[in-house]
């Protein structure tokens, strides 16, 4: 018996998953990193809030006691690494209690804008903190020292259940100058010397402006950016034209259906120069925005024009992704349970990787059947993403199995899902048997996007890795395993504090 077999009959499952298929536990690390990393407090196919709430919240409880210094690291790579912000927000809050020698070795790198300190300061008064004591107190100082009037245009809304001015009214941080002073008196609502403050008196007098020619004057006379100003008015198309030239790249890809709606394109100039900004190659490669990141706003841009832009942007920046190699079987979950943006950002994704690879890899899609996507090097990536639909249940094994009926060697398998197998045979059955028939070495990624506690293969298994959630770095991860890297928890254990 080969020790693939011997493995697979020594390790067998240890717990069901939510569908009540067998499954297997993760170690506390891993299940701790899945839930800062896909829990976003929000329903799923397979569970409501409440229930992923309760979950999170013993999961943060559980690791401050068991491992606060991996708790710690792991709360710093979510937020940074992971751009995950009221998981990490919250796990900092009750790491504040139990450990505030760490909390202060992490604070400023958890909180980095200030609606994460106005999370952090609500989920802190939720748990019955109250304002949390000395410990936050001085580390709220210290992240009021470095408030910007950016920041003070940007995120003093009053909508939320704590902005910078009630901040301020709870630290009581000393302002530095006068110039700190005047901004912390502004954001407290009191009277101020805007003299000092040159933006923010502009967004004042921009708020009070009742001519369109005088919110033009003020918005170019304090240099206000786009953000601010569509918080302050409700912009008209030669406001929305003034502000055009002015958004970062993501800005422009989140505001282009709304340029739309408000008669932007109906310039020529304007059109073309937004083209143009889209399809910049040198641009889009020092943004290093990659192809999914197009995605949602294809989906929502009904223009012909914009359309083409997009999908000849996404051709441009497939190059930004790492290299996988070219022997890789890339699988992609079309179950009932994937729809919406987990299937439009597999797509977009598999269909990437597929081109970078020159066509050398394959590209399946699964349900409880295996379905070649056809691929083609030619077609846009988006118009293609756009063919893949959802459908029928959940067998994970599938296209495993289909490999080894094959016979085809991949040396990589990476394979997107929400791990949720409910027919056929388990995928780590399948996997075993290809391990022991066709390549002993293949490494197996498995996207895990969905926040359920519990894993498709043991942990003993060293050549299958979890990537959990989704964000830019997920292919970095996986490049970088295929060189030798080692698990993420490892990674997360590594870092310094």
């Amino acid at each position: 018996m080969s020790f693939a077999r011997k493995l697979f009959s020594a390790v067998k499952p240890t717990t069901r998953n939510k569908d009540g298929y067998p499954a297997y536990t993760c170690s506390a690390e891993e299940q701790y990193l899945q839930t800062l990393l896909t829990n976003t407090m929000g329903n799923t196919f397979y569970a409501d809030r409440n229930e992923l709430l309760e979950d999170a919240g013993q999961m943060h409880l559980e690791m401050a006691d068991r491992n606060p210094q991996f708790m710690a690291k792991a709360l710093v790579y979510a937020r940074n690494e992971g751009y995950m912000r009221l998981q990490p927000l919250y796990g900092l809050a009750v790491l504040s209690y139990y450990r505030p020698d760490l909390f202060a070795k992490v604070f400023l790198k958890v909180v980095l804008i200030p609606s994460d300190l106005s999370d952090f300061l609500t989920i802190l008064q939720g748990l019955g903190r109250g304002e949390g004591g000395r410990a936050v107190k001085r580390q709220v100082n210290l992240f009021l020292a470095g408030v910007s009037e950016y920041w003070a245009l940007k995120y003093n809304g009053r909508g939320r259940g704590y902005n910078l001015g009630d901040a301020i009214a709870t630290a009581h941080p000393k302002p530095a100058d006068l110039k700190q002073q005047a901004l912390f008196r502004y954001l407290r609502g009191h009277e101020a010397n805007l003299a000092l403050l040159p933006q923010v008196e502009a967004l004042e007098n921009l708020k009070r402006a009742n001519t369109e020619k005088k919110q033009l004057r003020w918005i170019a006379q304090g240099k206000l950016p786009y953000s601010t100003v569509t918080g302050a008015i409700k912009p008209t198309k030669a406001i929305w034209e003034a502000l055009l030239r002015q958004m970062p790249a993501f800005a422009l890809l989140r505001h282009l259906n709304a340029l739309l709606r408000a008669g932007v394109f109906e310039s020529e100039a304007n059109l073309k120069y937004v083209v143009q900004r889209l399809t910049d190659r040198e641009a889009l490669a020092k943004a290093k925005i990659l192809p999914f990141r197009f995605a949602l706003a294809y989906e929502q841009v009904d223009h012909p024009v914009l359309r083409d832009a997009l999908r000849e942007a996404v051709e441009l920046t497939f190059g930004n992704l790492p290299e996988l190699g070219e022997q890789t079987a890339i699988f992609l979950d079309i179950s009932g349970s994937m729809s919406g943006e987990y299937l439009r950002i597999g797509s977009v994704f598999a269909l990437a990787l597929y081109k970078k690879t020159q066509g050398n890899s394959l590209f399946w899609l699964f349900d409880t059947k295996v379905l070649d996507a056809k691929p083609s090097r030619h077609d846009s990536i988006l118009t293609q993403a756009e063919r893949i639909r959802t459908r029928g249940g959940t067998d994970t094994g599938a296209p495993v199995r289909e490999l080894l009926r094959q016979q085809t060697e991949v040396d990589q398998i990476v394979i997107i899902t929400d791990e949720q197998q409910n027919s056929g045979s388990p995928f780590y059955e399948a996997l075993s048997a290809y391990r022991a028939k066709v390549n002993s070495e293949v490494k197996a990624f498995i996207v895990d996007i969905a926040p359920y506690r519990n894993a498709m293969v043991p942990p003993q298994d060293l050549n299958t890795h979890y990537i959990y959630g989704w964000s830019d770095n997920v292919l970095t991860y996986i490049a970088q395993t295929v060189q030798g890297y080692s698990t993420l928890v490892e990674r997360v254990k590594a870092e310094e504090l």
